[in-house]
């Protein structure tokens, strides 16, 4: 052979090794969009009753006990199927279950629709908590599959702030209909709302068998190397973490697990009451029109979506998540509160004072899903976080059913609103008593990741 010849011999290409900032990043990218989209739909769907009873007590004769009850009841089929779906998520894995619930709470949702009496309401209330029941811890341990702990409350502060952006979305969105869709068709505007909201739910369940990984290994837009990478990377990180319970049942007994609880207990009463009745609160402010409502609480979920983010990044880098929840559930407390007192006669003190109230109650709750993780691992995980979840979402059914009947019969928005800051300021008593500081070697992690921002 000769020289000339030789030289013009292709030389391979130099691939450089999968980095793993970029796995995750790519990881990132592929997964998380998706699953906000998914927790938008969900969450509009949940919350747009709130808006929808602008217009729907008048026309239906509806009380306000009732309305809470109704709004509340969601959580008692979401306590009793919570559980069991997360179980078959870990048997039959995160596509089909999450598809499973999208494609019938989407139909549930329109199903709404068609509501003239309270039973029927209720009734509809109880399936969509039924059909629901699973997808948020649902997805919390299926990110669990993905990312190791010291990158998990980004990834969740990411996750939930889909919750913000819903309300963001949602509250101009619902507004908009209920003003000008009503009477097409000789519909109601809140008949529309769950109609033209309850049917994009119904095509996210389809597109999710098709889109949806269960686990890295069997990511086909991921390199062999980089499968390998995350693998390494996860058992490094199970090893850090030392032992942790993988027995189901063994976690249920957990006395730790109920501790979560009781603290996920205090501040779902103050989401929810914020959550179903902040529409009301801007009413009560003197901002009557529905699509000013939802602007207002919109722009409230825009703040409470940055402070789900930042306080789960800053969690991130510090390696330190007691005080990242208690701080912020103290805030949040003092602002529900504020709003209580100035509701009647400071309206625009009172809307500001709502906005701290929902970024103080979200930020939270990405850093408070650290905690399980600590010390449950596998199917424990499983059944653990979705008990902490279903349980404490009772207080969903507590706080609207007690801000209903206070506002019917005191006829104030205050005392429920102190009522439930009191509750939300309890969270940072719990969280010091049973929230053992961030351990040595959490601290030298963060400090040895702190120069990498995670994907």
């Amino acid at each position: 052979m000769t020289s000339e010849a030789h030289s013009t011999t292709p030389t391979p290409a130099i691939v450089a090794p999968a980095s793993l900032d970029e796995t995750y990043q790519r990881i990132t990218w592929r997964l998380l969009p998706f699953l906000m989209f998914l927790w938008i739909l969900s969450w509009i769907d949940r919350v747009n009753i709130g808006f929808a009873k602008l217009e729907m007590l008048a026309e239906l004769r509806f009380s306000e006990t009732v309305y809470g009850i109704g709004a509340g009841i969601f959580f008692i089929g979401y306590f009793l199927c919570e559980v069991p779906s997360n179980l078959l998520l870990e048997y039959i894995g995160a596509r089909k279950t999450i598809a499973r619930i999208t494609f019938l709470w989407g139909l549930c949702c329109v199903a709404m629709m068609f509501v003239t009496t309270p039973l029927f309401f209720y009734a509809l209330r109880l399936l969509l908590g039924v059909f629901e029941a699973g997808f948020y811890p649902g997805v919390i341990l299926f990110l669990t599959y993905w990312y190791p702990s010291e990158r998990r409350a980004k990834v969740f502060g990411l996750f939930m702030s889909a919750s913000a952006l819903a309300g963001v979305i949602g509250g101009p969105l619902a507004g908009a209909i209920v003003s000008g869709m009503h009477g097409v068709n000789c519909w109601s505007g809140w008949q529309w709302v769950f109609l033209l909201e309850g049917i994009p739910s119904i095509l996210a369940g389809i597109v999710t068998l098709l889109y949806l990984t269960d686990r890295p290994a069997k990511a086909t837009w991921l390199s062999e190397e980089q499968k390998a990478l995350v693998a390494a990377d996860l058992a490094r990180d199970a090893a850090t973490l030392g032992p942790r319970e993988h027995r189901i049942l063994a976690s249920l007994k957990d006395v730790r697990v109920w501790q979560c609880i009781a603290i996920f207990f205090c501040i779902i009463t103050a989401n929810s009451a914020l959550t179903f009745y902040g529409p009301s609160v801007v009413r009560d402010a003197g901002f009557t029109d529905p699509l000013t409502v939802g602007w207002i609480m919109s722009a409230a979920y825009l703040c409470g979506g940055a402070g789900m983010i930042l306080n789960g990044r800053h969690s991130d880098r510090t390696g330190e998540a007691r005080l990242h929840c208690g701080v912020p559930a103290l805030i949040g407390a003092m602002a529900i509160a504020m709003t209580g007192l100035l509701v009647s006669s400071a309206p625009i003190l009172a809307m500001l004072s709502l906005a701290v109230a929902v970024v103080g109650t979200m930020s939270v709750i990405p850093v408070f899903w650290q905690i399980p993780g600590r010390f449950l691992a596998g199917s424990a995980a499983a059944a653990g976080i979705a008990l902490i979840n279903s349980v404490a979402n009772l207080a969903g059914f507590g706080a609207p059913t007690v801000m209903g009947y206070l506002r019917e019969h005191i006829g104030s928005p205050a005392t429920g609103l102190w009522l439930v800051a009191g509750v939300e300021a309890a969270a940072l008593m719990l969280i010091l008593v049973f929230v053992p500081p961030a351990t040595a070697a959490m601290e030298r992690r963060a400090q040895a990741r702190a120069a990498h921002e995670p994907a």
